[in-house]
């Protein structure tokens, strides 16, 4: 099986996966001597060659359409975990086109080197950014509003080619869109909200009953390894949740909890927020900041983002093992 994204927070994990199941994995890095966080892969080797931890690894890029083609001889299965993942980015002409050249271009020459390959199984990881915000409600795969940024324009284009490409060329071809993800290592958004808890710079969050949806990057390996086994995920694109959404003050109180911090008594009203987060945006405007920052990263915590995977339960026997809970109570003290 090939892994692109393997030395990446999901990719990792995936790889992992594969060998603890005595599955013959090869990983697609971008350079020799790769570094990922301090620890240093293993060493790039060409496709037929092994590592010493009997993970194959082959050179290559998402842009070199060459590279693909070389990774995929003798494959019978990809997933495909790499892609540029700052979905927050301001969409300057600069960052939609990385996101196309990256997230959609990547992909359709990854498709073109797997078919080509003969590869029978193809498995994308794309997100729930692939379609438009649902608003204030959970919805399923019904759920089929157009994205709204660069990110999820790419994803969406690629989900399409990948679904084209497994009718066309009898691909085992499925989409999962994964929620926000959690666990060992993350980045972005999560983290930087445990790091505001624990060091006291955020204000006591309200109630608003606002529910947003997360998942365990173990539970996303779940899906991937499900999705690519099992038949019934054949041209299919599925949501992936740890099945708990919360509410804002849920994930703020859950965090406290685990820090061995109680729960403060009150809380700041939404309204006070929202007025002191334009006040900081209007700031950030006069110093030439032209991005809105602050309010977007509250509605990130008192907004809706709710999705509901019940489907790739019911489909494919998905049994999310975490919660957001469980990883605060088990990780954020170590």
């Amino acid at each position: 099986m090939l892994v692109t994204g393997g030395t990446g927070f999901i990719g990792r994990r995936l790889t992992a996966a594969l060998r603890e199941r005595g599955a013959r994995v090869r990983v697609l890095v971008r350079e020799r001597g790769v570094e990922d966080r301090g620890q240093k892969t293993s060493r790039a080797l060409h496709p037929d060659a092994r590592s010493p931890n009997d993970v194959e690894t082959a050179i290559g890029d998402l842009a070199d359409a060459a590279s693909l083609a070389r990774a995929c001889i003798g494959i019978d299965a990809v997933i495909h975990a790499a892609g540029l993942a700052h979905v927050d980015a301001a969409a300057t002409p600069e960052v939609v086109a990385r996101h196309w050249t990256v997230n959609a271009e990547g992909t359709f020459r990854l498709l073109d080197a797997a078919t080509t390959a003969q590869v029978e199984r193809f498995v994308y990881l794309s997100s729930v950014k692939a379609v438009g915000d649902p608003g204030p409600r959970c919805v399923d795969e019904g759920w089929d509003a157009p994205p709204e940024t660069p990110y999820g324009r790419a994803k969406r284009a690629a989900e399409t080619r990948v679904l084209v490409a497994g009718r066309e060329a009898g691909l085992h071809a499925v989409n999962l869109r994964p929620a926000l993800v959690y666990g060992s290592g993350m980045q972005a958004n999560l983290a930087r909200l445990i790091d505001a808890v624990r060091r006291g710079w955020l204000p006591p969050l309200p109630e608003t009953g606002n529910r947003r949806s997360l998942v365990h990057v173990d539970d996303v390996v779940q899906a991937a390894l499900l999705a690519a086994a099992h038949p019934a995920a054949r041209g299919q694109t599925y949501l992936v949740t740890d099945g708990r959404p919360y509410s804002g003050r849920e994930l703020y109180l859950v965090i406290r909890r685990a820090l061995g911090y109680s729960a403060p008594r009150r809380a700041v009203p939404a309204g006070v927020l929202y007025g002191a987060a334009a006040l900081a945006d209007g700031a950030l405007w006069l110093t030439g900041r032209r991005d809105r920052r602050v309010g977007p990263a509250l509605d990130k915590l008192l907004g809706w983002a709710c999705y509901d995977s019940a489907r790739i339960e019911r489909e494919l026997g998905y049994r999310p093992d975490w919660t957001f809970q469980r990883y605060c109570e088990t990780g954020l003290r170590q």
